[in-house]
């Protein structure tokens, strides 16, 4: 990654210097100009809005989020968020947003009329899908029935609920706020006002047994989710647990707890689309399935990420991570810090890092159509991986084989 700079005036005449709100036309333009890649058309877009802060930080979160510590300024933040968008308009003109997905963090803690303010100002700026898919992480904790329901009115139609366990002593271990009565009474909240939700599960917690799973599972059903994730806890770098690792099931005891997921799923009538998500038909998360299809999406708020496709390139960026650094730099009309070009040689796994998540794997011309890359030049790849039977393709698809789905990690290095 390399940090974007000011660029400066191009002739003795100009009067003065480039300003900061200028920067983001003038990036723009160099996007803009013939490189490598030949896309023949862009991918959908998608927009995400990053909310850092939360009342306590898990211990097993690697997440950019920060605990609330008096409070944080709802006003200042979302003029922050409003600039941060504006100035990212020239990256993105003309393209229509057919997913938001506002994540954190806690964006539920955002006051009703907060997510008010930030829709309006969202519906003022970009051209939104009719049927766009607007989703609102909220957590336990945080749910009040009026303001939920008012936060449907703004243009949230879809929740993602982060639940991890309805076992209270779980819930407690993961440092979570809290237990498994506000995690049934912010279920009941939610299908009051939403039709369209997502449960967040979590297994293979600490001291936890597969009855206790078994349990979670049949609780989370019995409210009949659209959908359900379900992840097992992984003890990620520079977090609590990483650093004071609690005593977690064995893989076997963890191959078992997945089986038995699988089964209770499918029995249930769910489609194990993605290797951490269920659905019922048609309730496929559309905002995840872009990023796995290696769509686009521009990300505003504090650390939040965006990859973006040109005619001759596609950029990753990176918007400053701490709140108040953020808010500063986007106030002043430049809230990215880092942006960069990804190469030709690692477009091909960093399409394949998504797209194999998919256990129905993508379609043969959705390669070249993201990447601007021809199928032939992973060839030799592709046929190691069928070698060790990780893949199985036709002329219309590349899928994992069940055993690409066990090894994926394995499956994905072979394209890096």
């Amino acid at each position: 990654m390399i940090p974007i700079k000011p660029i400066s005036p191009q002739t003795e005449s100009t009067q003065q210097a480039t300003s900061l709100s200028d920067i983001p036309q003038l990036v723009a333009s160099q996007f803009l100009t013939p490189g490598d890649l030949h896309l023949n058309a862009l991918p959908p877009l998608s927009l995400y809005v990053h909310f850092p802060w939360c009342v306590k930080k898990c211990p097993y979160c690697d997440f950019n989020s920060h605990e609330v510590k008096g409070g944080f300024d709802e006003k200042a933040y979302l003029n922050a968020l409003r600039t941060d968008l504006e100035a990212s308009l020239p990256l993105i003109w003309g393209r229509k947003i057919y997913t938001i997905f506002i994540g954190g963090g806690t964006p539920s803690l955002l006051s009703a009329s907060g997510i008010d303010q930030m829709m309006s100002d969202i519906r003022s700026l970009l051209p939104l899908d009719n049927a766009a898919e607007i989703t609102l992480e909220a957590n336990p904790g945080t749910f009040e029935a009026e303001k939920f329901r008012t936060f449907r009115g703004s243009g949230i139609n879809r929740l993602s609920i982060g639940i991890q366990s309805f076992h209270s002593g779980h819930l407690s271990a993961l440092g979570r706020i809290h237990d498994g009565d506000q995690a049934r009474r912010a279920i009941d909240i939610a299908q009051t006002h939403f039709e369209n939700f997502n449960l967040d599960l979590m297994f293979a917690l600490p001291g936890q047994t597969l009855a206790e799973v078994r349990q979670d599972i049949a609780t989370a059903q019995s409210f009949a989710p659209p959908h359900l994730s379900l992840y097992h806890l992984t003890l990620e770098p520079n977090t609590y647990f990483a650093k004071y690792p609690p005593a977690i099931p064995d893989d076997d005891l963890s191959a078992e707890m997945q089986d038995l997921i699988h089964q209770t799923m499918a029995n249930a009538g769910y489609t194990h689309y993605e290797v951490s998500a269920y659905a019922r038909p048609g309730r496929e998360a559309r905002h995840n399935l872009n990023y796995w299809n290696f769509g686009d999406y521009l990300g505003i708020g504090a650390g939040a990420h965006s990859k973006l496709s040109f005619p001759h390139r596609i950029v990753r960026q990176m918007k400053y991570k701490q709140p108040k650094a953020y808010m500063d730099a986007a106030m002043k009309g430049n809230a990215t810090q880092e942006s960069a070009e990804i190469s030709k040689q690692d477009l091909p796994f960093e399409f394949m890092l998504n797209a194999l998540r998919l256990n129905q794997g993508f379609p043969v011309h959705l390669f070249q159509e993201r990447t601007g890359l021809l199928l032939n030049s992973i060839e030799k790849k592709l046929q190691q991986a069928e070698a060790k039977q990780l893949i199985q393709r036709d002329h219309l698809k590349i899928m994992p084989t069940p055993m690409g789905r066990l090894f994926l990690n394995d499956l994905q290095q072979i394209f890096l």
